[in-house]
């Protein structure tokens, strides 16, 4: 049987981060540029948050598959708030670069180590729900936080936007030390099995696959959230509210449709699930390469959603099943989550490159092509796959 009351608090402890991180993101460049930040500073200052969450997310994961869940949710909410206030009394480049490295440390702690509780909750046959809740959350912040965050910079300064992810961040991290079962009561540490060995974890095909899949599908969202604003603003002289809405479509609708899918996931195979995922994104870059209309971007930005959606809860749902049957939830949801970084990361990147030598329809092609030789090859890899 699912325990709500500890699934809406780990809900709540992701949507706090999400939202946190969304309230101020959008607007760091602007902020960077008053102080003097070129573009070369601009991307240091985004890069040491990937940077720093993508080095230590294994070490997190690991530690917390050894001595439980809850320390590291509560400690990464804390600093989340301390960053908040770090970022009130920036007035240098280098102090936005150190507080986005500290930032990214935090992030490490709770978004895998809050799957990880989540997955280890989850009945049997239940993990693609349960994980679609958590996966919820985490859109549902990201949706919000960047509408938030520019009403209040507009109303009241950026200075507020900063205060209001420190009130989010340690309201979530209040209602998560309180209201968390105590360390000594997880269910990881009652059952008392050691974790697997992390080299044993990255021969199994199923985990690469699922690794695969995730850092191909947020490959592919990276270059559509970077480079759609890019094409629409070339091409279709689109305002930055219109733009805005395109980009918010695509993590709206995914948290739309997760509620329904992630039912949907513990009624059939998962694989179809994360196959029908990829593949609707494949789609998506498709239709911005081929059809050179402005409605295009907006059907476009919405089928991009829509596979998100699908292939989210599944996802994670096969993760969870990975995870319980090497003990191993934390490391699992770790590497699942250094996928979605190294995408984040890489789509942007590659598809940037790609730009500057092709064009931009060349930059979608590339990372749909990516995404859907991963699609193709995602389900052979799972074919020892097995459900309790």
């Amino acid at each position: 049987m699912i325990n709500y009351k500890i699934l809406f608090f780990l809900a709540i402890a992701v949507m706090a981060s999400a939202l946190g991180q969304g309230l101020v993101v959008p607007l760091l460049p602007v902020f960077a540029q008053t102080l003097g930040a070129g573009g070369f500073a601009i991307g240091l200052i985004f890069g040491a948050f990937s940077v720093s969450r993508t080095l230590l997310l294994p070490y997190f994961g690991r530690l917390s598959d050894r001595k439980g869940r809850k320390v590291f949710i509560i400690t990464g909410l804390f600093f989340y708030f301390i960053t908040s206030i770090a970022f009130v009394y920036s007035d240098t480049i280098t102090s936005l670069i150190v507080t986005r490295f500290l930032q990214g440390i935090a992030a490490a702690m709770i978004l895998p180590v809050t799957q990880a509780y989540a997955a280890e909750i989850s009945p049997e046959g239940r993990e693609g729900f349960v994980m679609g809740i958590i996966n919820f959350g985490f859109y549902a912040g990201l949706s919000f936080g960047p509408i938030l965050g520019g009403f209040i910079k507009d109303s009241y300064g950026i200075d507020a936007s900063f205060s209001g992810m420190g009130i989010v961040c340690f309201a979530g991290f209040l209602l998560c030390l309180f209201f968390l079962p105590p360390r000594r009561e997880e269910k990881l540490l009652t059952v008392n099995k050691a974790p697997e060995d992390l080299r044993v974890l990255l021969k199994d095909v199923t985990i690469l696959a699922l690794f695969l899949a995730r850092f191909a599908q947020i490959m592919c969202i990276g270059a559509l959230w970077t480079f759609v604003p890019l094409l629409a603003y070339r091409q279709y002289q689109m305002s930055s509210s219109a733009i805005g809405i395109v980009i918010t479509l695509i993590v709206a609708l995914s948290a739309a449709i997760m509620p329904a899918t992630s039912i949907l996931a513990d009624r059939m195979d998962k694989r179809l699930l994360v196959v029908a995922g990829g593949l609707t994104i494949v789609v998506a870059t498709a239709i911005l390469v081929f059809i050179d209309q402005l409605w295009a971007i907006y059907v476009a930005a919405v089928v991009a959603g829509i596979g998100g959606g699908l292939s989210g809860p599944a996802n994670l749902g096969m993760a969870a099943v990975m995870g319980k049957k090497h003990h191993s939830l934390g490391s699992i949801m770790s590497l699942l989550t250094l996928g979605h970084s190294l995408g984040m990361f890489l789509g942007p990147t590659l598809t940037g490159a790609m730009i500057d030598f092709l064009g931009i329809k060349a930059g979608f092609l590339t990372s749909g092509v990516v995404l859907l030789v991963v699609s193709i090859i995602f389900f052979p890899l799972c074919s020892g796959y097995r459900e309790a």
